[in-house]
């Protein structure tokens, strides 16, 4: 079992940035992926940013790509989404997400989820 729980949302205006926490318990952190996802309503789930168990690989939507950073501090069992440059469009609900035996942008590889937070960007 995993929790996850993560925090950072909140209301910016366009061009502005927020970080995103998202801290795990439960089987030990540094053995698996961690992913961000985004949703709106009416919309699917959509995949944002990975990171292999050690950090050491990334993975981004074309969306985010030189905007977002995603990293990981094994020994705080914590990842983070660094938000930067924010647009209109990148306000949703971000879930962070722990996939147990790979890692990629599938939502459906991904074993746990968090509740979510809110990010919401003005213009």
């Amino acid at each position: 079992q995993v929790q996850l729980v993560e925090s950072g949302g909140g209301l910016v205006q366009a061009g502005g940035s927020l970080r995103l926490s998202c801290a795990a318990s439960g089987r030990s952190f540094s053995m698996y992926a961690m992913g961000w996802f985004r949703q709106t309503p009416g919309k699917e789930r959509e995949f944002v940013a990975a990171a292999s168990w050690s950090g050491g690989s990334t993975l981004y939507a074309d969306s985010v790509k030189g905007r977002f950073t995603i990293s990981r501090d094994n020994a705080k069992n914590t990842v983070y989404l660094q938000m930067n440059s924010l647009k209109p469009e990148d306000t949703a609900v971000y879930y962070c997400a722990a996939d147990l035996e790979g890692w990629g942008a599938a939502s459906n590889e991904y074993d746990y989820w968090g509740q979510g937070t809110q990010v919401t960007v003005s213009s």
